[in-house]
This record gives structure tokens, C-alpha cells and sequence, in this order.
């Protein structure tokens, strides 16, 4: 950027202002130095900002790869052609979006979508461009790719913070190496472990779960108690008196007998319309759903300090049962739609570092979470849920861009492999090899399974190992060898086909994976 076209829209009292300097409302400290840039507004008087920019030149080829970065865990998330657009759930009948909460999932409800534009969230590249924003805590930078424009648009998402004391608005760098200097490699050890989740679902029981326990030995290392034991979610004090008789101190000490570690799966900003404490609390809550899971869902107000006590006593209360490890589901549910008073990146920053607070001797897994703010976690899912079938039901092609699907889970896997170990460690989903409650080829289950053990520092399943013939034995040590290599790498120039590579005992390999069709061929 040979000139820094920056702009900054306020209001005062209803009027809009515009500065691109210091002008007689508030301060601008705009600083660039070497490959970063930092612009920080101090205002005179009370403001209310509207919108802060910085527009960048940048030409587009036909053929250029884009990587756009998700709003959150679960979004989808890869290099996208400079031709392509993000799918945008406005365009869906509004009937289908308010009856299943669609807009819950994603930024479409504080974000416009516009034709010819990819937007994405804080790390982006494309040819000759790359940038890595280090102001997740203060604001998220927005970076909106604008093909017909050719321009590149860094946005920071504080529009509607009522601003009394001064905020960091941009603070990033244009050097890939730069970004990943402030976050050096981490000593993030792997994760083999169970689920009950992908096989059962909700409908577990003690029977199950003792039954699953049984068959699960060395080398695995953790087994994790999924969705399905609570009477509603948000009632999380509440365990299912008929799923779980005994309740689940005496299964987490049979997990710990069998030499595991004991997990539990919560989602403690989100609560079903049906549970009591939406019913005898429904101020803790936002006013609008969202996602349409269960019964519907509502979104914590961290605002509310009684709310955030309450989700501490929660997480205390399995943490002092003995679990071990937490997978910590729906996290993006804490951000509003509307801000105020703070950002949604200050908002989130604060509420994760609670829950880290609220259990700071154990392992921490978020899921559904915001990216760059999951810092604090020890591990993160980055993709969303893997699906029975590849791409799921066809109708979930046209849903938001959150949607269950192994598909999409894959790319995420390849594409965010980058964090892995420097961010926290990446949990690509589970893999799945068994035949049965299982739609998926011999060929996909196999790229699966070796995608996640390259790129991911964490390895769940859900099947019953016990059970696996001679072949899916055979591949499943496989895979467990390929967490030992080195080197690794991808490339994909054409937006279905990606090259991968490694070292395995001084070995390379070379694999191309079709991304269409989920299948690895070995080169």
C-alpha cells in the first residue's frame, strides 16, 4: 500500500462525520510500520461508529485462487475462484429461514452479502496479497475480496460501538511470516479418542455408553460422553433420569479405570425454548434464536452476570465429577447481532476466557466456535459436523454455509491445516470406517481418515473398533502412522484437485484428493 486510503464514519447526536485524520472529534493514531499497520481512534467526545475501512487496489486474474477464511468454526472455509460467490441465505424464502433459524448460524445477520464480493475474517491470501489481522481481541478485520472493483476492502466490524474511551481498529500485517511469527509452534500433543456422538447421536443411554466403554482400549486415550444425557440443553445440572438411572459419576470413574480420560460434551451459551432455564430465565437470553436445533435455540447475553455464573457453575460441576476433557459446543451462540457498548470480538474474547478461567486444569476443545478468539482453547473444531453421507441430504446444498456435510469438513481440514499447532490444536470431526449406519464409500472413508490424521491434531470416532474387519484395521494403523510426518504440504489450482505431500521415515508421499468426489489417490 504505497498510501493508506483509510475512512472513518461516525455519528454525533444522529449527524454522520467522516475522517480519514484527526479531526475536531476524535484522534487518530495511524501507524505503519515495516509490514504492519495499526489505526487506533480516540474520540474527543462521546461517538458512535458506523464504519471504519481501508480500500486496497488489487487486480484479479480469471484464475486467481482466494482463500476466505469462515466467520466461525463451522463455516465453510478454502481458496475460492475469483468468479465464485459465497452462499447466501437471504436469497432462500425468508418462511424456510425463520422456521429453521437459519440466519442463527452465521454473520448473514449483521454482514451483507454482495454479488461479486468474497468476504472473509481476519487471515486471507490471494496472488501477490496475503494479510493476518492480530486485533481478534478488540475488532474482527472483515477482509471483502471485491472481484469487479478490484479492490480489497478491510473492514472493521465495529459498526453500531457507542464509544467513550479509545479502540483499536485495524492492527495487521501483510507478511505471511510475520503473522505466523506471533504464533510460534506450539507442544500440542495428539488425540485419539471416542465419541458417542456419530453413531448414537441423542439417543444414548448408561447401557450404551458402558457398552460402547467396553470395547474401547489402547491405543485410544480419551472417551467422550456426547450430546444426549441432559434433559434439555441449557439444563445442564439436569441429567436424564431414565438415559442415566445412576447418574455419571459412576461411568467417569469406570472411564478412568480402563486407563482414559474422561470427556463431556456441553453447549453453555446455548439454551432450548423448552428448557427450564430458558423458561425461568429468558433475560440471560438474546431475543432471537440462534439456530433451529432441538427445539430452537437462544444464545446467551454475557452481559448478564448471573448468566455467565451460572455457566461456571456448570462447567465446575463436571469438572469436579472428574471429567477430564470438555468439548464446549455452540460457542459462536455468546456473539449478538447488535452491538453496543463492545465489539462482538471483545464480547467473545471475554466470554472464552471465562470458560478457561471457570476450568483452567483441563483440556478444552471449542466447537461452533470464532476462529481467532479460540486461542484460549486447547484445541478447536474447524470445519462442521462429518456427515453419514458424503455431502449430505441434496436439499442441505442450498442451507447456510454452517451445514453438516463431510464434504465441506474435508476442505475446512486442508484448508485451516495452517493453525494446527500454532493457533491450537485443529480437530478435523471424526473419521468413520464401519459398514453399518454409515452411507460413505470404502474410497471416502479412506480419504477421511487419512486427511484428519495429516492435518489435525486430534483423531475421534465413533465406531465400535473392536468390530473392524482385517482391511479397516489395516487401514486405521495406517492412518495412525501418517500422524508422524513431516513436512507436509498442499496446493490446488483449480479448486478440485489438491496435491498433497509428505515425509513419513525419510519417504515422500504424494496424494491428490478430489474434492468432489472425497476420494485419495495415492501417486
Amino acid at each position: 500500500m504505497a498510501t493508506l486510503d483509510f475512512k472513518l464514519t461516525y455519528a454525533i447526536n444522529g449527524a454522520e462525520y467522516t475522517a480519514s485524520e484527526t479531526d475536531a472529534h476524535v484522534s487518530l493514531d495511524i501507524r505503519r510500520e515495516g509490514y504492519r499497520t495499526t489505526v487506533t481512534v480516540f474520540p474527543k467526545e462521546a461517538v458512535t461508529l458506523l464504519s471504519a475501512t481501508i480500500s486496497i487496489p488489487h487486480s484479479y486474474e480469471k484464475d486467481e485462487r482466494i482463500f476466505v477464511n469462515g466467520y466461525q468454526s463451522w463455516t465453510d472455509t478454502r481458496e475460492f475462484a475469483a468468479g465464485e460467490s459465497l452462499k447466501d441465505i437471504t436469497k432462500l424464502p425468508k418462511f424456510l429461514v425463520n422456521m429453521f433459524s437459519l440466519d442463527g448460524y452465521g454473520d448473514s445477520a449483521f454482514k451483507k452479502y454482495r454479488k461479486g464480493v468474497l468476504h472473509g475474517y481476519d487471515i486471507s491470501w490471494a496472488k501477490d496479497f496475503f494479510i493476518g489481522s492480530f486485533n481478534s481481541t478488540e475488532a474482527y478485520l472483515i477482509i471483502n475480496h471485491d472481484i469487479q472493483s478490484n479492490r480489497i476492502v478491510l473492514e472493521s466490524d465495529i459498526s453500531g460501538l457507542e464509544l467513550d474511551g479509545f479502540i483499536c481498529l485495524f492492527d495487521f500485517t501483510t507478511d505471511h511470516d510475520c503473522f505466523l511469527s506471533m504464533y510460534p509452534e506450539k507442544d500440542i500433543p495428539d488425540i485419539l479418542g471416542y465419541t458417542s456422538w456419530y453413531n448414537y447421536y441423542e439417543d444414548i443411554s448408561e447401557e450404551k455408553i458402558l457398552g460402547s466403554l467396553d470395547n474401547i482400549g489402547a491405543p485410544f486415550e480419551l472417551f467422550q460422553i456426547d450430546d444426549g444425557y441432559e434433559t434439555a440443553v441449557g439444563d445442564w445440572l439436569s441429567v436424564d433420569p431414565v438415559k442415566f438411572p445412576n447418574g455419571l459419576e459412576g461411568i467417569v470413574q469406570k472411564i478412568h479405570a480402563k486407563g482414559l480420560k474422561a470427556g463431556i460434551w456441553l453447549a453453555p451459551f446455548a439454551a432450548e425454548s423448552k428448557s427450564q432455564v430458558y423458561k425461568e430465565h429468558p433475560d440471560w437470553f438474546f431475543d432471537w434464536k440462534a439456530g433451529g436445533n432441538w427445539s430452537g435455540f437462544f444464545g446467551l447475553d454475557s452481559d448478564s452476570e448471573q448468566a455467565m455464573e451460572y455457566v461456571e457453575q456448570c462447567l465446575r460441576h463436571y469438572a469436579d465429577m472428574g471429567f477430564d476433557f470438555f468439548k464446549l459446543d455452540f460457542l459462536y451462540a455468546v456473539n449478538p447481532r447488535q452491538i453496543s457498548t463492545r465489539t462482538r470480538a471483545q464480547i467473545t474474547q471475554q466470554a472464552y476466557e471465562r470458560i478457561r478461567r471457570a476450568l483452567p486444569d483441563k483440556t478444552i476443545l471449542g466447537c461452533g466456535a470464532i476462529i481467532m478468539n479460540s486461542t484460549v482453547f486447547d484445541y478447536l473444531r474447524i470445519g462442521p459436523d462429518v456427515s453419514l453421507k458424503f455431502d449430505d441430504a441434496w436439499y442441505m446444498k442450498y442451507m447456510h454455509r454452517e451445514r453438516i456435510s463431510t464434504k465441506v469438513t474435508l476442505q475446512n481440514t486442508i484448508y485451516r491445516s495452517f493453525m494446527d499447532k500454532r493457533l491450537f490444536g485443529c480437530d478435523p470431526d471424526v473419521f468413520i470406517l464401519r459398514d453399518e449406519n454409515n452411507r460413505l464409500s470404502a474410497k471416502q472413508k479412506e480419504a477421511l481418515i487419512t486427511i484428519n490424521a495429516l492435518f489435525g491434531s486430534v483423531m475421534m470416532t465413533s465406531d465400535d473398533v473392536s468390530s473392524y474387519t482385517r482391511d479397516q484395521q489395516a487401514l486405521f494403523s495406517k492412518a495412525l502412522s501418517f500422524r508422524k510426518a513431516a513436512d507436509k504440504s498442499y496446493s490446488c489450482t483449480d479448486g478440485r484437485y489438491i496435491s498433497i505431500s509428505f515425509t513419513l521415515d525419510g519417504q515422500k508421499h504424494s496424494f491428490v484428493y478430489d474434492a468432489k468426489k472425497g476420494v485419495l489417490k495415492e501417486l
